[in-house]
């Protein structure tokens, strides 16, 4: 690929898809990064699909077209990631299509060229990066929350995100870039997933024996929650969606996922049953001490890399909302799901009932 921004024919045209939704506090950043890339501006374009931002993240992309010809700002009204990755997908002309959020931080004016160039000399389908949450300036929940999601304690240790080393894998949840092919291959995303619609796609990425490469040359670190709130929010989510996940490729259902919900279930079971049978106090009080245990046997490697002590004595309480918030996720997707099964059986026998009376 020919370098010093002069292209040719064998410079892949790049669409870089920025789906967004109330990213008014980041999104600026996000494309001035991108737009300072050292890539030919004629061989990529940034595809804004904001889905219908009740902040001024329309207002601010908008404003910046003036000043990045190579930016377009599109309307999503199902307001959904799915489909905003979908729209840019459909819309862009690029051989090769990467996901870049809004509230990314991408530090490397290379960053493109290196995407080209992984592709170019691995020749997969697509390319898996990490995605650090370190970002400077950080406050101690964000330190600490950073810390907790890299630990094997707080994230699937089956994910690479958090790797370093190169080389082929399963797409599983790294992949985020494309060739066109793939689109042409398994479809697009599934717009019924309100979250994890990523791992999703990259499911029948490997299903379908297409090949991910990947290469921390392209890491983008993203910006961790500022509130426990917002991280219960944030896992729960990822719990729903990896039950949808599940309900629709019961194959990519893992022990890593069922872990929470069984865990903060059973405990509250036993908790109850504690009520009635004192002796289950025991079990609960075993299990609090082996989650106490596990939280700091996770935590002690964490500590030395946290700055302040604040963020040393958050990072417990992080790992506690990471795990509640997914089990909580979880739990109400197999509510939801049962519950539909039993309405869709209950309506199949009265529909039964009927043509046979």
């Amino acid at each position: 690929m020919p370098g010093d921004n002069v292209a040719d024919d064998s410079t892949p045209f790049i669409t870089v898809i920025v789906p967004v939704r109330n990213e008014a506090r980041c999104i600026a950043n996000t494309i001035s990064r991108l737009s300072e890339q050292d890539y030919p501006p004629d061989r990529f374009e940034i595809i804004v699909a904001d889905g219908r931002s009740t902040d001024d993240t329309a207002a601010i992309v908008q404003g910046l077209t003036c000043r990045v010809p190579n930016l377009r700002l599109v309307d999503n009204p199902k307001r959904l990631s799915s489909a905003a990755r979908n729209l840019g997908a459909q819309l862009g002309k690029g051989d090769v299509l990467v996901v870049v959020d809004g509230h990314c931080d991408i530090k490397d004016t290379q960053y493109l060229r290196k995407l080209a160039s992984a592709f170019e000399r691995s020749d997969a389908d697509s390319i898996g990066r990490p995605q650090p949450l370190e970002i400077h300036h950080a406050t101690p929940l964000q330190e600490a929350v950073a810390q907790a999601r890299r630990s094997w304690f707080g994230h699937n240790p089956n994910s690479h995100i958090y790797s370093d080393r190169e080389g082929f894998v399963k797409a599983s949840s790294v992949a985020v870039a494309y060739r066109r092919r793939v689109f042409e291959a398994i479809g697009y995303f599934d717009e019924s997933f309100d979250a994890c619609e990523d791992v999703e796609f990259n499911h029948r990425l490997d299903s379908a024996g297409l090949s991910c490469f990947f290469t921390p040359d392209i890491a983008v670190h993203y910006h961790p929650r500022n509130s426990l709130k917002g991280l219960f929010y944030q896992m729960g989510r990822y719990g729903r969606g990896r039950m949808r996940l599940a309900a629709k490729h019961p194959g990519a259902l893992s022990l890593p996922a069922l872990a929470p919900m069984c865990f903060f279930a059973g405990m509250g079971l036993l908790a109850i049953a504690a009520i009635f049978l004192p002796a289950f106090g025991w079990a609960v009080l075993a299990g609090l001490l082996c989650y106490t245990a596990a939280i700091s046997a996770a935590s002690l490697p964490a500590l030395p890399r946290l700055s302040t002590w604040r963020s040393r004595c958050l990072l417990p309480l992080v790992f506690l909302t990471i795990h509640a918030g997914f089990a909580w996720g979880t739990l109400t997707e197999v509510v939801r799901i049962s519950g539909e099964k039993v309405r869709v059986s209950i309506r199949g026998r009265v529909q039964n009932d009927v043509r046979t009376n």
